[in-house]
């Protein structure tokens, strides 16, 4: 474990709800479960209510509340802006934070639109020149059977990929009196499903196969038009019904659901589907890739198994393989428990945050990039354009 002389990293987070309290988690365990180069130091939060984020303050360690996100940047004793407010606010938090030479960590998707994105893609790439770090946060990534997935097929033991198949299932917006909240308003969500768990499978399926969707075909849909509009508080977790009492009502301006197909660089055909109403569906990011060799699967609501289909062993017993990832050979488990004691959600952002400091350290570039977030946004972009055009195949463009 490092120790109290150890070199740090003053982090200084903006946003302090569902995803503020996920990255507290995750830096604090940072100290206490890792060795990193760099130690987390949790130096400031950032939040507009002062009460609500000083109670996040309190509860994980942070040592400063700001309710001005330039006042949290422009501070000597924040090194890395952790940015995790919605989306319409990324663009302007992320690169303002890059120019006054602070390392980045950006929520997903990347930005509300291509446009920003790219201008976050430029602003990190004139960092860069500075020594200056950016990450995006898809956090699934550090799951290590996913990890491992990755490692399998870059070894070639499903050979030659030829279908992938991809879901996000939840179901925390199938009772129509779910009040509205800032997920369900395009200008600062951006999108809906698509862009708030579409955005993960996209990313996923092309981290695993180390491929990129070329072109698209896609369909969405909006079910409940309208929404109670709920009393502030009310819209902090998601999913659960409320008694609303006859609340005014808003629009909803963004998809409830999405499916599309696509293809991959190498000719492999692909299936997704993000929908917020798979009843009974709550967290199932589904994964199978299909190869010449062999098939993989995964499921987040049992996340630390991976199944494995070896093609090429003897037809009487071959089969799927249940492997559970919980041995230190695997990625990041060496530093959590004894094989067989399960890790969580919650442990990806850990790893998440443990990879960036690591890298910020060493002076390398972390990963998945701005760069990467630019061209998953441009694929969610290209599967809006086919759905509200109805076309039969849209080009994603490179």
């Amino acid at each position: 474990m490092t120790d109290d002389s150890s070199p740090t990293l003053g982090i200084g987070m903006v946003g302090y709800a569902f995803m503020g309290v996920a990255h507290s988690h995750a830096w604090r365990n940072v100290r206490s479960f890792f060795d990193p180069s760099l130690v987390p130091r949790l130096a400031a939060i950032g939040g507009r209510n002062a009460d609500a984020a000083g109670e996040v303050a309190a509860k994980f360690g942070w040592e400063h509340v700001e309710t001005d996100w330039r006042a949290l940047i422009a501070r000597d004793d924040v090194d890395l802006v952790d940015v995790c407010t919605p989306g319409d606010s990324h663009a302007e938090i992320a690169i303002a934070a890059l120019e006054a030479g602070k390392h980045v960590l950006c929520e997903k998707p990347l930005a509300t639109s291509v446009a920003e994105a790219e201008l976050m893609a430029e602003a990190a790439a004139a960092a860069r020149e500075r020594g200056v770090r950016s990450m995006v946060g898809f956090t699934y990534r550090r799951v290590p059977a996913i990890v491992l997935a990755r490692t399998l097929v870059a070894e070639g033991r499903i050979g030659e990929i030829r279908h992938v198949r991809a879901q996000y299932l939840q179901d925390w917006l199938v009772d129509p009196a779910s009040p509205m909240s800032w997920r369900l308003e395009k200008p600062r969500a951006g999108s809906g499903a698509l862009g708030d768990i579409g955005a993960h499978i996209v990313d996923l399926t092309q981290f695993i196969t180390g491929e990129r969707i070329t072109g698209v075909s896609a369909l969405m849909e909006t079910f409940i038009k309208q929404r109670p509009v709920a009393e502030p508080s009310s819209g902090a977790k998601l999913g659960g019904h409320v008694d609303t009492g006859g609340a005014p009502m808003g629009d909803v301006t963004v998809d409830d659901a999405a499916v599309f197909i696509g293809r991959f660089s190498r000719g492999a055909l692909a299936t997704f589907e993000a929908t917020r109403y798979a009843t009974g569906r709550k967290n199932a990011i589904r994964i199978e890739i299909n190869g010449t060799n062999g098939s993989l699967a995964f499921d987040f609501e049992d996340m630390n198994v991976l199944n494995f289909y070896d093609g090429t062993e003897d037809a009487q017993t071959a089969g799927f393989r249940r492997i559970l990832v919980t041995e230190p050979e695997h990625p990041f488990l060496a530093a959590w428990w004894p094989p067989g004691h399960l890790l969580g959600y919650e442990h990806g952002f850990t790893h998440q945050a443990v990879d960036l400091v690591n890298a910020v350290a060493d002076g390398r570039d972390p990963e998945p990039s701005f760069a990467d977030g630019l061209q998953v946004q441009r694929v969610l972009a290209a599967i809006e354009d086919s759905a509200e055009k109805e076309s039969i195949w849209t080009q994603v463009t490179v």
